[in-house]
């Protein structure tokens, strides 16, 4: 356990996921996941701090992936991959979470396909771990409660069909956001 971890007594689906408090950028799984802008050149909160954390490969591997697969930017709910640069983790899976009350009352369908779309690239690239932060819970204003339980379900209706994932880390910058996610997650077990 990383010293600037706190581990919560808190997992669910027979381990398969943990809670945690801590800094996302210093995860030892095989990837996180970065709640990212459209543009994916970096930005603000988690967004910066893996750009910052992970050094110019991959921001090299974002433009790249906006010059030949998405010119416009990634659209909200899809995922991409890229390499962890310096970071613990090999990988990084950019996705765009919805902006709450701007997306024509698809936000919660976006939010889930944001988790659900980066948990299918984690098993494609043969990843046995992936950390998540909390998805559109900051300055995109999606809602702390219901995110949880949005991100528990989808979180658990893939696992219930996957067997290779056998890490899914829900990492969270504050406790107080841990609390919020605890008090309002849909895991069954």
């Amino acid at each position: 356990m990383q010293a600037d971890q706190k581990q919560m007594a808190n997992e669910f689906l027979k381990g398969r996921v943990r809670v945690v408090v801590g800094d996302i950028t210093k995860q030892e799984t095989d990837a996180i996941v970065n709640a990212a802008n459209s543009s994916l050149l970096g930005g603000g909160g988690v967004d910066g701090a893996i750009h910052r954390a992970g050094g110019p490969q991959i921001l090299e591997a974002c433009r790249e992936i906006r010059r030949t697969r998405f010119p416009e930017g990634l659209p909200s709910g899809e995922a991409v991959i890229t390499t962890g640069g310096k970071l613990p983790a090999l990988y990084v899976i950019h996705t765009v979470g919805p902006i709450y009350g701007n997306q024509e009352g698809r936000e919660a369908e976006l939010l889930a396909n944001c988790y659900h779309n980066s948990l299918t690239l984690a098993v494609e690239k043969n990843l046995a771990s992936v950390a998540f932060p909390s998805i559109s819970t900051g300055v995109y204003g999606y809602p702390r409660a219901e995110a949880a339980e949005i991100s528990s379900r989808t979180i658990e209706n893939f696992l219930s069909k996957d067997r290779q994932l056998s890490e899914v880390l829900l990492v969270f910058f504050g406790a107080d956001d841990a609390k919020t996610f605890l008090e309002n997650q849909k895991f069954s077990e």
